[in-house]
């Protein structure tokens, strides 16, 4: 499982640090302006379906379903089962592309009330469109990586989003050395997306070409196909909360200015960990625990489900301490550049602050949906997204008025919490959620470790600012990357103090594991 989860986690933390680029040169380009509100409303549309899709979303229903049908009927009925479900899904992102890309004024109206009436309205709606192709594209690939994760091959699904923000940042670059206009830009900007999406699933089928995973590839709608997709479209939703919970942000921060701009920004950095973390553990946890419960194996399902919360809290809570404490200078060092102004810093790293005490409830739920989805149980883990986007709706729209952008912020906060609550009480009572001897004496220890080193880490860096504030460029990166380094270096030396971690076991465990490519 630690092996499985670094390789997806790497990926990932690749991924994501050139996301940061991306968004750093959205920022230089856009500001944050009604140009990049306009901007981001469209690519929030597209990076949700993208995450919808090809981040493990689908694995919910269809790594449960591949394995009985592959346990029970074989390889060529697993594989025809799979050909059905890529040449359906395929099938109906297409017709939604055109649907969408019709529709796509009301749809912008709908996820940005407060650009009704405005110059931002259309700007929104002719970046959607340019950036729509890349939904088609999403289909496939959403299929074939849901396949490999089944197999436990999970280095190219890790790895594949890669291309995505290689693509964009490529345009970006070329945008910057020639000065276009922020207008301009934009445009070039939300066309490259469709380019991304053909080259992460043109590198997938490349690499598929030498197996049978989804053949033959045909449309079908038949009583199998109806079940899946009933399961299917619950289990997306649900894996989607996160994305979901940001969108509900935006659409009440529409009516703010800039709010929508600070909103994504800060959520990029929750992204950072939510994805390293809670990604990895939904892909890796969920074919383990469908083996483990089909086989009624209930040490395998105990051992699972311990690590997976160990490693939830052991990574999600350090990282929510991490961000709170260096909020304003992790957000002054990558997005205030150009038109990104220090307003805008305070603005972002003030709705950062709220959204990081949201993280570790993120993690929670991506750690307790597996043992939903490996039952084919994916109507409880909706409830639960459900449940915590009306709580945002009903937070949000009080604590806008008085707080803006911070406000909605906390909302999201307090929607992962409810969600997590609800699964955590939901799965006790369903199953009993079964945690071994070590989990229960570990946790506690993992808690008050991160703890301390959060209260450390702020003296330090109350220590460092003078240092820092007369620093620029290389310099205060090394100054920050000090910082977290010390903090990573407090917190590893609390848990290999108390043996709560033997490094010694780690590596031993890494040796024996298998490959997971």
């Amino acid at each position: 499982m630690i092996r499985s989860i670094l390789t997806i986690s790497t990926g990932t933390l690749a991924s994501r640090l050139l996301g940061f680029a991306r968004d750093a040169m959205v920022a230089a380009l856009l500001g944050a302006g009604p140009i990049a509100d306009a901007f981001l409303v469209a690519f929030q549309l597209v990076n949700v379906i993208r995450r919808l899709l090809t981040e493990g979303a689908l694995n919910a229903a269809l790594v449960p379903a591949w394995l009985r049908i592959q346990t029970t009927q074989g390889a060529i009925a697993a594989a025809a089962f799979a050909g059905r479900v890529l040449g359906t899904i395929s099938a109906a992102l297409i017709v939604a592309t055109i649907l969408i890309g019709f529709a796509m004024p009301a749809v912008i109206a709908l996820l940005a009330p407060g650009f009704v009436g405005q110059p931002t309205l259309q700007l929104a709606v002719n970046n959607a469109r340019l950036m729509l192709p890349y939904l088609a594209f999403a289909g496939p690939v959403t299929v074939m990586m849901g396949l490999l994760n089944a197999q436990q091959r999970f280095a190219l699904t890790a790895f594949s989003p890669l291309l995505f923000n290689i693509a964009l940042i490529a345009v970006m670059a070329l945008l910057l050395v020639w000065r276009q206009e922020p207008d301009t830009a934009a445009m070039a900007i939300s066309a490259a997306v469709g380019i991304a999406g053909l080259l992460q699933l043109l590198m997938l089928i490349l690499r598929q070409s030498s197996g049978n995973l989804a053949t033959p590839l045909r449309l079908s709608l038949d009583g199998e196909m109806r079940g899946f997709f009933r399961k299917a479209l619950p289990g997306m939703l649900a894996s989607s909360a996160p994305q979901l919970l940001v969108v509900t942000g935006a659409i009440i921060a529409s009516t703010t200015p800039a709010a929508v701009s600070w909103l994504y920004f800060a959520n990029r950095l929750i992204e950072l960990p939510l994805g390293i973390v809670g990604t990895a553990m939904g892909m890796v946890l969920i074919p383990a625990l469908t083996r483990a419960v089909r086989s009624d194996d209930h040490a395998a399902i105990a051992q699972a489900e311990s690590r997976g919360l160990e490693l939830a809290v052991g990574l999600a809570l350090p990282a929510t301490l991490g961000l709170m404490v260096l909020s304003h200078l992790i957000v002054q060092f990558l997005f205030q550049h150009g038109a990104f102004s220090s307003t805008d810093t305070i603005s972002t790293a003030s709705a950062l602050i709220w959204l990081a005490l949201g993280l570790p409830a993120h993690v929670l739920v991506k750690a307790l949906s597996p043992a939903f989805f490996a039952r084919e149980d994916t109507m409880t883990p909706l409830l639960a997204t459900l449940i915590g986007l009306v709580v945002a709706i009903i937070s949000a729209l009080v604590l806008n008025t008085s707080f803006g952008a911070s406000g909605i912020a906390a909302a999201i906060a307090l929607a992962a919490w409810s969600s997590a609550i609800f699964l955590t009480a939901r799965s006790a009572a369903a199953f009993g959620f079964s945690l071994d001897h070590d989990a229960r004496r570990r946790l506690p220890i993992i808690v008050v470790s991160s703890l301390a080193m959060g209260g450390l880490l702020w003296l330090a860096a109350q220590l460092a600012l003078p240092w820092i504030a007369q620093a620029h460029g290389l310099a205060r990166l090394a100054l920050l990357a000090l910082l977290i380094a010390c903090g990573l270096a407090i917190y590893g030396a609390l848990l290999t103090l108390t043996g709560t971690v033997r490094w010694a076991e780690i590596r031993s465990a890494l040796k024996r594991s298998p490959a997971a490519g």
